[in-house]
Order: C-alpha cells, then structure tokens, then sequence
C-alpha cells in the first residue's frame, strides 16, 4: 500500500520560500513519476507540478519560474521548492503517485503578511 507524507508547510509573507517534501513508501519510489496538486478554500484539487522517474519536470503556467520539483531517490522522497510566494498559492499542498489512488494528509501553506 502506498503511503505518503508531506511536510513543510507553514505561514510565509508574499514574496517568501518554502520547500516542501514528501516521503513515500509502499512503492518502487524511483522508477515511478511524481506529482503535486493543491486545493484551496472551497475549490477542488488541482495539478501543480510533475516529475518523471528520469527527471524531466512540468509545471501549471501559474507557478512557472517560481515553483521547482525535484526528487531524492536514495530518500524516497519528492520536494517542492516554492519562491516569490503569493496569496494565491494559499492551500493545502498534496503529492500522490499516478494511478495509486493513495492520498497524504497535505500540508497547509499560507501566503499572508
């Protein structure tokens, strides 16, 4: 059964950084792509960001530049690197294995001064 684990998230002013990450077990972590989706205050999930088991990495165009995925396979774990904060970023921050069907519990972010 895959699990997951994110962590990082807190209260940051707009223009601030924060780096979250997700702990994976219960899958061949390496050889599987990864994503992060966010959902906001009453509106549905959505996809961030992807990256693949090589590497190769995309982005939704509304954190382009600023939002960077990245991955430690010796660590089983996926980051989300996330600079020049905004308000809008604001929401609860998800990883999730294509086709597992398996969710973490998130982490909140918060864009505030």
């Amino acid at each position: 059964q895959v699990q997951l684990m994110e962590s990082g998230g807190g209260l940051v002013q707009p223009g601030g950084s924060l780096r979250l990450s997700c702990a994976a077990s219960g899958i061949s972590f390496s050889i599987n792509p990864m994503h992060w989706y966010r959902q906001a205050p009453g509106k549905q999930r959505v996809w961030v960001a992807y990256i693949t088991s090589g590497g190769s990495t995309m982005y939704v165009d509304s954190v382009k530049g600023r939002f960077a995925i990245s991955r430690d396979n010796a660590k089983n774990t996926v980051y989300l690197q996330m600079n020049n904060l905004k308000p809008e970023d604001t929401a609860v921050y998800y990883c999730h294995v294509p086709g597992s069907g398996s969710w973490g519990q998130g982490t909140q972010v918060t864009v505030s001064s």
